[in-house]
């Protein structure tokens, strides 16, 4: 991992934490965890999966477009890393992926392809309670995680879903149940504004989401109230690239 100074390692954890605010934004929060994890330990890219209501993992977030593809390819072949680290809330370190055909005979092969050649995984966690987890891809073989490096990651992983999680628990004791669902909802409309921007504008698929993320942002909106615009308003979807 790369060394990370103690105040940018503090902020990081700040903005992990920081989920009790009037216009919390559940989507934008997991895509921020991704790219703050993608960052803090020089990896290739990042991937959260999370429990609906009926413990079933879904998708929700990843640091770009073969990472999430990836992720639904884990699910719906119900092997991996992630689920690993879901079903037995313990992480999944230094996984050399060239060398993972035993584990995951269909995943390893797909993630090799992709360019990938190391995983991590990573529980989100409270207590006994496993909300989800967070994939790691490496550009290294084998990775290149330390023994200091493993707790660091845990830790931003559990605080991000302690941030999740508290509001409910200290009320109601409840996980986030209705919030989690409405999110998985959302990804449906922000897939098709991404789309939509993508082909509007002539860019990829990543450079489109980057620019609806700017986009909302720039004008203090949720990041789905912008992607349902996209899909309602004509001619939006080709000026969210416009300064």
């Amino acid at each position: 991992m790369t060394t990370v100074s103690a105040e940018r390692l503090a902020a990081i954890f700040v903005e992990a934490a920081d989920t009790l605010v009037d216009d919390f934004d559940l989507i934008e929060f997991l895509h921020m965890l991704t790219e703050r994890a993608t960052d803090l330990v020089g990896a290739a890219a990042t991937g959260l999966v999370m429990a609906d209501q009926r413990g079933r993992l879904e998708f929700m977030a990843a640091s770009d477009e073969d990472a999430k593809l990836l992720e639904l390819f884990q699910l719906q072949n119900e092997e991996g890393p992630c689920l690993e680290a879901f079903t037995a809330g313990q992480p999944v370190i230094n996984v050399d992926l060239a060398a993972a055909a035993g584990r995951w005979p269909r995943f390893a092969p797909r993630a090799t392809s992709a360019g990938y050649q190391s995983v991590h995984a990573f529980p989100m966690r409270v207590r006994q309670q496993v909300i989800g987890a967070l994939n790691v891809f490496g550009g290294t073989k084998g990775g290149d995680f330390t023994g200091a490096d493993v707790p660091i990651m845990q830790a931003l992983t559990d605080i991000a879903a302690i941030g999740l999680l508290q509001e409910r628990t200290i009320r109601h004791g409840e996980i986030l149940t209705e919030q989690l669902q409405g999110a998985l909802n959302s990804r449906i409309v922000i897939e098709q504004a991404k789309g939509a921007v993508a082909q509007a504008c002539g860019v990829s698929v990543d450079e489109a989401f980057t620019a609806i993320r700017r986009f909302a942002r720039n004008h203090n909106r949720k990041l789905t109230d912008v992607a349902h615009a996209v899909t309602a308003e004509p001619g939006l979807a080709a000026r969210i690239l416009s300064p």
